[in-house]
């Protein structure tokens, strides 16, 4: 490959390789650049700080209620969880009084989020935190997912956002977002692609992990959506291979 094709500072090894990457009709597992997922990333929280949404769980840094939302937050919409969150933790403030609180008074503030096998999860994850952790949730990975009812996800998003780790995350959504963007290949378990992790990693490798974070959540919720996405006001519509 002529080398005076490539980028100033490029090697032609890399060049064929970023060829290949974006070839038109080509979709590969290789991670793109560096440089292209800070650019995705900085566009996605210009996006966030004009149009991220409100929450209470995101108005607290208390590591157990961000817990107890992520909890929440599985396979259940943001909006439908709001309510639930708010009235729990009226009722019960603090991780003590969650623990002490039988799993049939939960389940009846928990009743509206659905999936009934998850009521007792929540005062499990209290009661192991007070006894394990002496009522600290911790704050490492391997440790979270220690806990009852946590996985990658959530432990992932309780450390970038109680405590503004560089730990990332990946969901169904996020997957799409990469696919659609980068032109990336995904298994059927995208989320536990090794390649879309190294993505992911790479994206919230920043100085503000919880807003980048954030901020992609919102993205996939609002705009990069799995139907009708709303491309004529993505502002990732111009370098993005995917075409409504």
């Amino acid at each position: 490959m002529p080398s005076r094709l490539c980028l100033p500072g490029q090697s032609p090894e890399s060049f064929i390789k970023n060829f290949k990457r974006y070839m038109p009709g080509k979709s590969s597992r290789i991670v793109p650049p560096r440089t292209d997922i800070k650019t995705f990333r900085r566009r996605i929280i210009n996006w966030f700080n004009k149009n991220g949404r409100v929450y209470p769980w995101r108005q607290t840094k208390n590591p157990f209620k961000i817990l107890i939302a992520e909890m929440m937050l599985r396979r259940t919409k943001a909006d439908q969880v709001k309510s639930v969150y708010e009235r729990l933790f009226a009722e019960y403030p603090d991780l003590e009084a969650v623990a002490k609180a039988g799993n049939k008074k939960l389940e009846r503030i928990l009743y509206p989020l659905g999936l009934k096998w998850r009521t007792p999860a929540f005062g499990l994850v209290a009661r192991w935190v007070r006894e394990k952790y002496d009522c600290k949730v911790p704050n490492t990975r391997e440790e979270l997912k220690s806990l009852p009812g946590v996985g990658d996800y959530v432990a992932g998003a309780v450390l970038s956002v109680a405590y503004n780790r560089k730990e990332w995350i990946v969901d169904s959504n996020i997957v799409r977002l990469f696919r659609r963007y980068f032109g990336i290949k995904t298994s059927k378990e995208g989320r536990r692609d090794k390649h879309v992790i190294e993505i992911a990693k790479i994206y919230v490798s920043c100085k503000i992990p919880r807003k980048a974070n954030l901020a992609i959540l919102d993205f996939t919720a609002l705009i990069c959506t799995p139907r009708n996405p709303k491309c004529e006001r993505c502002p990732l519509k111009k370098e993005c291979t995917y075409k409504c």
